[in-house]
């Protein structure tokens, strides 16, 4: 068979000696070379479009198909000497052996990831959108059929297969066909996983994936055998089925659980296990059936926890980064769109190519009808649900393989696979137009938030270790029943490779049943830690109500997704943690340089107050004698700083200190114009005497109602100078001892004194003088909070970050889930 030119080829295998392992010459000589140039250049050429469609949010499966597509193109030019050359004809035999392992390697990942629970308790909104899904599809599919037979014009060249029935068969089971894990990543791409519309289309595009398996398990040994023989193909399959779960599942999943608890795995180890693959993959396809159904059968009975964690971790590279893509470059080669567009009807069986994704937006529409969806939504679902991805993709090459379509029938299905899946993003992204500006509103800051209504803060953390701090600092803030306090746990995942579909499997399993699995793997026992972290803090408060989050999404993006979330949480803080952890000497350690940029992009037009939790282990708030120093310099965010700071003096245990630095040099000039947007508000900018004005009376208000009346509270004032002023100043603050450093970031300062300073910054999200208290050279051991006010924040960092643009969800109820 051959890939690139279309038709078939016969290659002659000189076989040596037919009694040798190695029965051909030149392997290492001539073959391997030549396998390892094709993997290269297929590999960065793949590469290179994933990178040129990433704006598109364009899943790695398009790349590889424009790949494959490309490299075809290229030997009916110029190039097809050095193409010919760089894939001969035995060469292709090689490349084909190996693109096939890959897919049965892509197959069993993606029983690996299967989460058969989360199909059996699917919603009934979501099985009935997934039913409907599948049911127009087949009614419809085939009556699209006769319409493309019936418009198509054959040509010398180009004729439609004899065979009506079993095309019409696989032509309508394409159709039926959603690609859950391309889905899955689709739906994080355009931050719509955690939405009402991402639950439905990702729980009904595993019903439809766990569907489409069983179907293909029936169809094919009718599509290679004919009679009896298929049919007992498919009862011996699923007698395998039977054995596989009742006998070979048990004794496996004790082995793997025993070893996996021991921690003892090694290369050899799980080099016997992941053999089984082959194994099952060799039996199903003695039996009539392909061998990838043997190969996700086998990652279906295997332990769905730390062992997929580590199986995935270690070979998803290769297997899905190295192997898969071969296989599917080999269908761009294969789609020849001169067998659509050289005949006279071109125009309508363009026409039919295009109408491919309406059964299923159809059924989606009908389906969402009865459960009071909008239009939009249904037809947006249908839209989502039209994703394709290897399912298809193999249907579909097998169907070339065994002669049930032709040439013209698998461009066709091929253009339609590829159209259906391209115009999923775009279109999405323009009917709920996502990128769009947060509207005011005075909730989103704490010194607009009256004392006695609801604080909502929005927590993200990256391990159990940062959810224990940020409770530390959680309980300074004062819950009571008066003023009571709702937090959101927000767990931040990163989104790396086919993770995404393992992650998102489990995304909607209630914390109970994950913690009755053994094996969890590394993301799902972090999230019960840090699930439990937040219960207790809630149960130790009656005012305080606490709901745990889970985000998986590319760290690039990540920041999206905290805006998302808090927009739809409407929440008044998100608090963030410092991207250094104390060390065992008392030292700031950078933890993650990407958790640092994810601070800086959240703190870019997010739409609420943004406070960073720089912590140097602040121990509870419980404790005699708990003392804050609030430095007030004078800006929004030093005022904002100010109401969290008194917000937590009313706690009985604290003891607050508000240090106000006067500053005596003349203000910087600084540039003005009659309106910037940022963040989506438009405000004046205010000179520095509109600022002065604004301090002094908020300043003043706080000290006629707090210091005057309470205890607990002190003020005093100092005069700066010189920025040789600021450091003496913070280390004489110093010497009255401090648990906790609560400042304002400070924009809008007009200041030549932090100006200067602020050229010496390590930490630019922290301003001037979080970023001197982070420093390991301020001898403190007080943590501090940095605290940037909603709709003042992200100018300096948005000049080096080029603007970088905030994204919402429209129209949907959240979907993350409150653990319980």
């Amino acid at each position: 068979m051959d890939l690139l030119k279309l038709k078939p080829t016969c290659i002659q295998v000189p076989v040596l000696d037919p009694n040798r392992f190695w029965q051909t010459s030149n392997v290492l000589r001539w073959e391997l070379p030549i396998l390892a140039v094709q993997l290269t250049f297929t590999v960065i050429v793949s590469r290179l479009f994933f990178w040129v469609y990433k704006p598109l949010h364009q899943p790695h499966l398009i790349a590889h198909i424009s790949a494959g597509f490309l490299l075809k193109m290229g030997m009916v030019h110029d190039t097809e000497h050095i193409m010919e050359k760089l894939y001969p004809d035995m060469g292709i035999l090689n490349i084909d052996v190996l693109s096939n392992f890959g897919l049965i390697y892509y197959s069993f990942l993606s029983g690996l990831e299967m989460n058969m629970k989360s199909v059996l308790h699917a919603q009934k909104k979501a099985t009935s959108v997934a039913i409907a899904g599948i049911i127009f599809p087949l009614v419809i599919g085939p009556a699209l059929y006769a319409l493309f037979r019936k418009t198509y014009t054959e040509t010398k060249d180009y004729s439609l297969e004899k065979g009506e029935l079993n095309a019409c068969i696989l032509w309508t089971a394409i159709l039926t066909v959603t690609g859950f894990p391309i889905l899955a990543h689709t739906l994080s791409e355009l931050k719509l996983l955690y939405t009402g519309l991402g639950k439905i289309a990702l729980t009904a595009a595993m019903i439809s994936d766990t569907y489409i398996w069983f179907l293909f398990i029936v169809l094919f040994p009718f599509a290679m055998n004919h009679g009896d023989k298929a049919i007992y193909s498919v009862l011996s399959t699923l007698l395998f089925f039977v054995f596989c779960f009742t006998v070979v599942h048990p004794v496996i999943c004790y082995f793997i659980d025993r070893k996996t608890e021991q921690d003892s795995w090694d290369e050899n180890k799980l080099l016997c296990v992941v053999m089984g693959v082959i194994a099952c993959s060799f039996i199903t396809d003695f039996l009539g059936t392909h061998a990838i159904v043997g190969a996700f059968l086998y990652g279906l009975i295997l332990p769905h926890g730390k062992f997929a964690d580590l199986v995935t971790s270690v070979s998803d590279d290769f297997g899905s980064g190295f192997l898969a893509p071969l296989y599917f470059c080999g269908t761009g080669m294969r789609i020849d769109p001169k067998s659509i567009f050289l005949q006279e009807n071109w125009f309508p069986s363009l026409i039919v190519i295009v109408l491919l994704s309406v059964p299923k937006i159809l059924g989606t529409i009908f389906a969402s009808f009865f459960f009071g969806l909008r239009t939009q939504d249904g037809f947006a679902l249908g839209l989502l649900l039209n994703t394709k991805g290897a399912m298809a993709l193999v249907m579909l090459n097998n169907g070339w393989d065994r002669k049930t379509i032709s040439e013209a029938t698998y461009s066709a299905l091929g253009l339609g696979v590829l159209l259906m899946t391209i115009i999923v993003p775009p279109i999405i992204n323009l009917i709920y137009k996502p990128r769009r500006r947060f509207e005011q509103n005075k909730l989103k800051t704490i010194q607009k938030l009256r004392s006695d209504v609801e604080l909502r803060i929005l927590t993200c953390v990256h391990n159990a270790r940062n959810a224990n701090s940020m409770i530390n600092i959680l309980a300074t803030f004062n819950p009571t029943r008066i003023s009571p306090m709702h937090v959101f746990g927000l767990h931040l995942v990163e989104l790396t490779g086919r993770a995404a579909a393992l992650v998102a499997a489990h995304i909607d399993m209630p914390t109970g049943a994950q913690a009755g699995e053994q094996n969890l793997t590394r993301t799902q026992a972090e999230l019960i830690s840090i699930t439990n972290i937040f219960e207790a803090f809630g149960d130790a408060y009656d005012a305080v109500r606490e709901e745990t989050l889970n985000i998986v999404s590319s760290y690039e993006t990540i920041h999206e997704d905290i805006h998302n979330m808090a927009n739809e949480k409407h929440t008044s803080l998100i608090l963030l943690p410092f991207h250094k952890h104390i060390t065992a000497e008392g030292s700031l350690e950078t933890t993650s340089e990407v958790y640092q940029e994810i601070n800086q992009h959240t703190m870019i037009s997010a739409p609420c107050s943004v406070g960073i939790f720089v912590d140097r282990e602040i121990g509870s708030v419980s404790k005699i004698n708990f003392r804050i120093i609030m430095l007030f310099v004078g800006g929004p965010d030093d005022r904002e700083a100010l109401a969290v700071a008194a917000r937590m003096a009313e706690h009985p245990g604290i003891r607050l200190t508000v240090v106000r630095m006067l500053l005596l040099e003349d203000p910087v000039e600084v540039e003005t114009s009659s309106h910037v947007e940022t963040q989506g508000v438009l405000y004046d900018v205010m000179d520095n005497e509109k600022q002065k004005e604004l301090d002094e009376e908020y300043v003043s208000s706080f000290r006629l109602t707090q210091v005057n009346n309470d205890d607990f509270i002190s003020y005093a004032e100092f005069d700066v100078l010189t920025d040789d002023d600021v450091i003496p100043l913070l280390n004489e603050v110093e010497k009255g001892g401090c648990d906790l450093y609560i400042v304002g970031k400070g924009n809008c300062r007009s200041s030549k004194i932090f100006s200067n300073l602020g050229e010496w910054c390590d930490c630019p999200e922290l301003g001037v003088i979080g970023d001197i208290l982070a420093s390991d050279n301020f001898n403190t051991k007080a943590s501090v909070l940095v605290v940037q006010q909603y709709g003042y924040g992200g100018k300096v960092l948005e000049k080096q970050n080029n603007n970088i643009n905030n994204t919402i969800t429209d129209g949907f109820e959240s979907i993350a889930m409150k653990t319980v």
